[in-house]
This record gives structure tokens, C-alpha cells and sequence, in this order.
């Protein structure tokens, strides 16, 4: 049987890394209940979202252990994915010249076949329609 993969957004890990007071419990069972049927997956993208609130690799390393999280590299394909996914913002009238965090992660998320673990439904349910979320 194969091992479901969910992706965390990096907006859940500060849930948790920052102990918010409305989220982290939200974001606490929506990560056990991931790790019962599957495993944690972040990318680069996602670390490096997080990394400014730590001031060593060693300590963002630690605040996301490898046990718990695997780490994948972002795959072609899904920059490619999210290359699209920016046109069409461009193209709805966004403003920024280069692709947007989320559209990476959505694009990751998405070509592997994970469920995305985030608060930013609405982003994410614009641009990547078909990928499962877990969200508020």
C-alpha cells in the first residue's frame, strides 16, 4: 500500500512553530492526522518561508525535524506548473513580476498527488482547483 503524502503550507508550520494561539491546535490535529495516514513533506520553497524567524540553519532544522517532515525537492515539472499557475494570475491582473511561494508549493503539492495542509484555501482552490486541501 502505498504512503499518502501531505504537504504542509508554510503558514501551518508557523502555527506551530510560534504556538498561535487560534491556530496551532487547528494545525496540531490536522498534523497528527497526517502522520496517521501518511507522512510530512515540505520543500525548499517552504523552508525558506519559515527560515526568517530563526537566526541558524541549525535552529529552523531543528524547530522542523526530518523525522517528522521529509524533505522533497521541488520537481521540474511542478515549476513548470507553477510557471502556468503565475501566468494566469498575470493575466487576472496580479501585480508581482516573478511566481508567488504558494504557487510553487500548490504546484509540488499537486504533480506528486499530496493533500496540502494550509490555511490560504482560497488561493490555493483559485489556482490549483484539483488539489486536495486540508484547511479551516
Amino acid at each position: 500500500m502505498a504512503v499518502e503524502g501531505f504537504m504542509t503550507d508554510s503558514n501551518a508550520l508557523l502555527d506551530v512553530i510560534t504556538d498561535d494561539p487560534i491556530w496551532s491546535a487547528w494545525t496540531l490535529e490536522a498534523f497528527a492526522m497526517a502522520a496517521i495516514r501518511g507522512e510530512l513533506v515540505i520543500n525548499q520553497v517552504i523552508l525558506a518561508e519559515v527560515a526568517p524567524g530563526f537566526s541558524s540553519y541549525d535552529d529552523l532544522n531543528a524547530a522542523i525535524p526530518s523525522q517528522t517532515f521529509r524533505r522533497e525537492s521541488l520537481p521540474w515539472e511542478a515549476a513548470f506548473i507553477a510557471g502556468q499557475a503565475h501566468r494566469i494570475y498575470r493575466e487576472r491582473g496580479g501585480a508581482r513580476r516573478t511566481p508567488l511561494g504558494d504557487f510553487y508549493i500548490g504546484a509540488h503539492a499537486f504533480f506528486r498527488g499530496y493533500t496540502l495542509i494550509t490555511r490560504d484555501a482560497a488561493r490555493y482552490r483559485t489556482y490549483f482547483p484539483r488539489l486536495r486541501l486540508i484547511a479551516p
